[in-house]
């Protein structure tokens, strides 16, 4: 979407002739995985929005699932993925990630991945359990496996003479045929992105071969969440915008144990300390009572998130009580300092002492498990435009995510991806039509922007969250079209920043998930609604369409 400024038109990127690069939003496990399987044959620019370490991949804890052990099983596998999935999970989909997850763990070892050993386990690797999983097949780098696997394979695409990494580079929007050709009303193909560099404070158009969306998820639409700053759900929003399905928005997971501290409200307690023994207690006046969680589900702690997130939320309201506890104890020092020494550290530096205390825990936004929908090699339904990762719907997860198989699929559909994109004969490029500031003002609009925030974020943790209703969506969905048309008016005359075009995706994001919640008639993994407590017979994925539109705006 150009932007609607009512001065002469803006001078255009003449670009035809000009070879040009992939273009990759995001630099986390995703994103990285692309560029660095194209950076042999093809010229990638790589845009990260905040700094390059600040992505979601390095504040992932738990592992990545490959299955290796001679008790494991391809069939194993996707029998976990399609249960954890509550019966919307795609089996072709399922299956295609699992024969590939040996090949991806393979691929990061080769990268310089430096996993937990073992020189007993499969590939010298110590496997660990999560909830969900039927046998231990968790490879792990300790508790911090996102910060290790995201660390070398920033390291090998800064190293790269073919990869143009852009920090503080923010994505607006798309530029496709609705530009180039303007009046046309079918989006046709996409032909490059306008981005904005923070540091320069211009928008610059960038020409591409093909544009990959490896933005992440919206964690960042609800008040509580164990993501980062980043996660502003920018790719769903633009391809959206471009024209693309979206599907299974209304599933949000919710990550059960998230530490409940004044200090810090994103910290994740990772599941495989639930894996390990880790019991999940009600907190009561004496200290730590009683375990609850058999009480809901036979598997107890090792039941899948959305169960679990869903005991917490009960139990809590049912005592009235903050958090629950997180009791470790018993599992002793020594472990807890070798095998979860991030978690140790940080929460002795909170004044919490995890071999001796239980810790203090609440859900939070997680991932999402629905987004742009895309087949195996991530094309989505615009010709040029690709996604992967948690941007995604792929059909991997279906109504709730499997533990470990987010960063699984960033690495075998980003190599996917990259394969076709290879295997695609780049298009001839032509005359992109500049960004347009002729009639826009600049404008102190952080008050604004502060305040549409805060507003959206506590309406979607109010109406949104874990348990819903349909009057609570209905009220939910009311008070979102009036901030989105009062985001749309400011987007519209101001200069672009960083925080308005998040806001601007947010509020996107927060409409499709509402939508999507509302078409459920039922309850079924992450999406619980008290209207309709049961789970149907069959079901299907939630797909939304954009309405054809006609000119460009």
């Amino acid at each position: 979407m150009t932007r609607q400024g009512k001065g002469p038109a803006a001078n255009t990127a003449n670009t035809a002739g000009v070879a040009a690069p992939v273009v990759v939003i995001g630099a986390g496990l995703a994103g990285l995985t692309v560029a660095l399987q194209l950076a042999h044959s093809r010229p990638v620019v790589v845009l990260a929005k905040r700094a390059l370490e600040e992505g979601a991949t390095a504040w992932a804890q738990g592992g990545i699932v490959g299955v290796l052990g001679e008790d494991d099983s391809i069939e194993s596998h996707v029998r976990d993925t399609q249960e954890a999935g509550a019966g919307l999970v795609d089996e072709q989909t399922a299956r295609f990630v699992a024969r590939h997850s040996a090949e991806a763990i393979a691929w990061l070892v080769d990268a310089g991945v430096s996993f937990t050993n073992d020189p007993d386990g499969p590939l010298g690797l110590h496997l660990t359990r999560e909830g969900g999983h039927a046998v231990r097949r968790i490879a792990h780098a300790a508790d911090a496996t996102g910060k290790a696997i995201h660390d070398a394979l920033l390291a090998r695409a800064r190293a790269h003479p073919n990869i143009d990494l852009r920090e503080r580079w923010m994505a607006v929007d798309l530029v496709t045929d609705r530009h180039v050709k303007r009046g046309r009303a079918a989006p046709g193909r996409c032909h490059g992105v306008y981005a904005l560099d923070m540091d320069g404070r211009r928008v610059e158009t960038l020409a591409a071969s093909a544009v990959v969306l490896a933005s992440g998820g919206v964690g960042k639409v609800y008040r509580y969440t164990s993501n980062p700053d980043t996660a502003t759900g920018d790719g769903i929003a633009m391809a959206w915008r471009a024209g693309c399905r979206v599907a299974n928005m209304e599933f949000i997971q919710f990550h059960p144990t998230c530490l409940y501290h004044p200090q810090e409200r994103s910290f994740l307690i990772t599941e495989a300390l639930r894996g390990e023994g880790a019991h999940l207690c009600l907190p009561t006046a004496e200290g730590v009572g009683e375990r609850f969680m058999p009480a809901h589900d036979e598997r107890g702690e090792l039941a899948p998130r959305d169960i679990v997130a869903r005991a917490i939320d009960f139990e809590m309201k049912k005592h009235g009580v903050d958090h629950v506890w997180l009791d470790a104890r018993h599992l002793g020092e020594a472990f807890l300092k070798e095998h979860f020494p991030t978690i140790h550290a940080r929460c002795l530096a909170l004044g919490i002492d995890i071999a001796r205390a239980p810790i203090p825990v609440v859900p939070a936004a997680h991932y999402t498990c629905g987004g742009v929908a895309t087949d195996l090699e991530g094309r989505t339904d615009l010709p040029g435009l690709y996604a992967v990762g948690e941007t995604t719907y792929t059909g991997l997860h279906g109504a709730n995510r499997l533990a470990s198989n987010s960063l699984l699929e960033c690495v075998v559909l980003g190599r996917g991806c990259a394969t076709r994109i290879l295997e695609t004969a780049a298009v001839s490029n032509v005359a992109l039509p500049g960004w347009d500031e002729s009639q826009v003002e600049d404008a102190d609009e952080q008050v604004v922007i502060a305040h549409n925030w805060d507003e959206l974020r506590l309406v979607m943790w109010n109406y949104v969250g874990i348990v819903r209703t349909t009057k609570r969506l209905e009220r939910a969905l009311h008070r979102i079209k009036l901030l989105r048309d009062e985001i749309d008016d400011y987007y519209a005359n101001f200069r672009v920043t960083r925080d308005l075009l998040e806001l601007r995706n947010l509020v996107v994001n927060a409409e499709l998930i509402v939508r999507s919640a509302l078409r459920r008639h039922e309850s079924r993994g992450l999406h619980f609604s008290r209207d309709f407590p049961h789970t149907l017979p069959v079901s299907f994925p939630t797909v939304l369409t954009r309405p054809a539109r006609s000119g460009a705006k």
